[in-house]
């Protein structure tokens, strides 16, 4: 006869299976927020005056020169707006919580990887199980370092071609960057990556939509209020 103080074979299998209640977590704390949402505003803005200075498509009246000079004084605003919220993520990532840690962005460890390869399938549709992560699953984690090396290109070329403008500090420091490329290709890298960028944003959306439907965690609205619905288990 089985007593109470047995353990039962069903009894444990329901012992191992993952938890059907949720917590509530806050996951993105609040500069995490506001460096996404800086970033993505400053984007929209150098993307839509960059494409402007590169190809004038305004009316400009009797003085063009004026519209164009508004345009650049806007641009370089928003370009220094970037570069201080791309540099608030970094130091951000040293000091802030686990799921916003450095280490959340290159798979070093061997759950990570292995989790990596878990995303790659799920977003290849060859599995409709979601990553099971409170932040960043590895696969995305990867895609943000690339992306933020990326914007480190982009910031070292705007800030060269900028340098163009005038002597002083930004001559001396990035001056070298016309060394290693003539000046149409830095434009070019420059343009190159503002669409990459956009690639990104389109498939970002996607993603996160894709994954929020189906583990239903509440990854759409985090980016709003820093809470996510979890199981205990991918906390």
């Amino acid at each position: 006869m089985t007593t109470d103080a047995t353990p039962r074979p069903q009894d444990e299998a329901i012992e191992r299976t993952p938890s059907t209640e949720l917590v509530v977590a806050k996951v993105w704390e609040l500069p995490v927020r506001v460096v996404h949402w800086t970033i993505f505003v400053s984007v929209v803005v150098l993307s839509f005056i960059g494409f402007y200075i590169g190809t004038p498509f305004l009316s400009t009246g009797s003085d063009p020169g004026f519209l164009m000079g508004g345009m650049r004084a806007v641009h370089n605003l928003a370009a220094f707006t970037f570069i201080a919220a791309i540099l608030a993520r970094i130091i951000w990532a040293f000091t802030g919580n686990k799921w916003s840690h450095w280490d959340q962005f290159v798979p070093f460890a061997k759950d990570r990887r292995a989790n990596a390869k878990d995303a790659f399938r799920y977003y290849v549709f060859l599995s409709d199980d979601p990553p099971h992560e409170a932040g960043h699953n590895a696969l995305a984690g990867a895609t943000y370092f690339v992306l933020f090396t990326m914007f480190l290109v982009q910031v070292l070329t705007g800030l060269a071609l900028l340098s163009l403008e005038s002597e002083g500090f930004l001559a001396s420091t990035t001056g070298w960057v016309f060394s290693i490329a003539p000046i149409p290709w830095v434009r070019f890298l420059h343009h190159l990556i503002m669409w990459l960028t956009w690639g990104f944003v389109i498939h970002h959306v996607y993603s996160a939509w894709l994954v929020d439907s189906d583990a239903k965690a509440g990854l759409m609205s985090s980016i709003f209020t820093g809470w996510k619905r979890l199981p205990p288990e991918d906390l």
